[in-house]
């Protein structure tokens, strides 16, 4: 197992919420989307030698839990400025397309950066929601960069990646999850900006919870997992994961200083773990799961007998992937990192 514990914790203060802030911003995204489901399913539970609970955020309107942070994000800009002359924001995907549709809702104008060679599938759902698409960058990092330059010189407002009221939309999910899940003993959850993650925490520490919160990421792309141990952000040079919603180089303080005042431990995963972890989803429970979203199944599956007859739970964070991409994983194959 390759696990990793915080050394030390960061001087910043972490994201916070009361639960009337979280329940009113629920109560935004439910205007535009359904609870997803939570189901246990028998044939994960035979395989990991627990009960296995899985939120199945693949089932919202993009496909991914990030359009919960992008549908409370916009409300509270529109709010707070009449006039907008459009939002622009980078991505490897789920964030992007995110945005583009909760833009679209609130009849803003949307320009969404994305690396060279990003996924075709995420950049034609971008588009389908009606956003400007552009191509920047050897990762999401550089574009990032670039798409914040861009706005100053356009007079256009940044959606950065992680952000507070991001992390009280996605923090929806969490308010179902652990109100429907019993009483779970752990949470898996796979890291990438860690919106997801700084979400599940608030919700938790907020309902009085003992539950174990364990941050996943992948062995290609450390960054996060290196910030957990030492502390404090720390950036790494590549992210060359092919589970594109966790391959960030650049971690956010403020996500990290919450990560390592709420998080238990973390678990790193290869990228064959994260391909079978795909097929296994697959095979037990007929859902197409995106890499990212698979990560935290492979660390379930990573730590084998530690979990024997507790009640856990996933995080399915998305179903975004190419349909090139998965077939490669159904045969048997791990797909090449970029």
């Amino acid at each position: 197992m390759t696990e990793v514990v915080p050394s030390r914790e960061s001087a910043l203060d972490p994201v916070s919420f009361d639960l009337q802030e979280l329940e009113s911003a629920a109560d935004l995204v439910y205007r535009v989307m359904s609870p997803t489901p939570l189901y246990a399913w028998p044939k994960l539970k035979r395989r990991a030698g627990c009960r296995v609970h899985v939120k199945h955020e693949n089932h919202t309107p993009t496909g991914a839990f990030k359009v919960r942070g992008g549908i409370v994000y916009l409300d509270r800009l529109c709010r707070a400025r009449t006039k907008i002359a459009g939002v622009i924001s980078a991505t490897r995907g789920n964030h992007g397309q995110s945005i583009a549709f909760a833009a679209a809702r609130a009849g803003v104008a949307a320009t969404i950066y994305v690396p060279k060679g990003n996924s075709p599938d995420q950049n034609s759902a971008i588009m389908g929601f009606g956003a400007k698409l552009v191509e920047f960058g050897r990762d999401f990092d550089e574009a990032k960069h670039e798409a914040f330059r861009v706005a100053g010189i356009e007079n256009l407002h940044f959606v950065p990646s992680f952000h507070r009221d991001l992390v009280a939309g996605v923090a929806s999910y969490a308010l179902e999850l652990f109100r429907g899940g019993g009483k779970l003993d752990a949470v898996y959850v796979g890291v990438g900006m860690g919106s997801g993650i700084c979400g599940l925490i608030a919700v938790r520490d907020l309902l009085g919870l003992s539950t174990e919160i364990i941050g996943v990421s992948p062995s290609k792309a450390p960054a996060t997992a290196l910030s957990y141990a030492a502390g404090t952000p720390v950036m790494h040079p590549s992210a060359s994961t092919f589970a594109d919603g966790l391959a960030t180089r650049e971690p956010n303080a403020q996500a990290i200083a919450t990560i390592c005042r709420g998080v238990s431990r973390w678990v790193r995963v290869s990228e064959d773990e994260i391909a079978e972890a795909m097929r296994i989803y697959f095979d037990d429970t007929h859902q197409v799961v995106e890499g990212a979203a698979a990560a935290p199944l492979a660390a379930l599956l990573q730590d084998g007998p530690r979990m024997k007859d507790s009640n856990v739970a996933l995080v399915l964070s998305g179903g975004n992937i190419e349909r090139a991409r998965y077939l490669q994983v159904l045969r048997g194959e791990t797909p090449a990192t970029p």
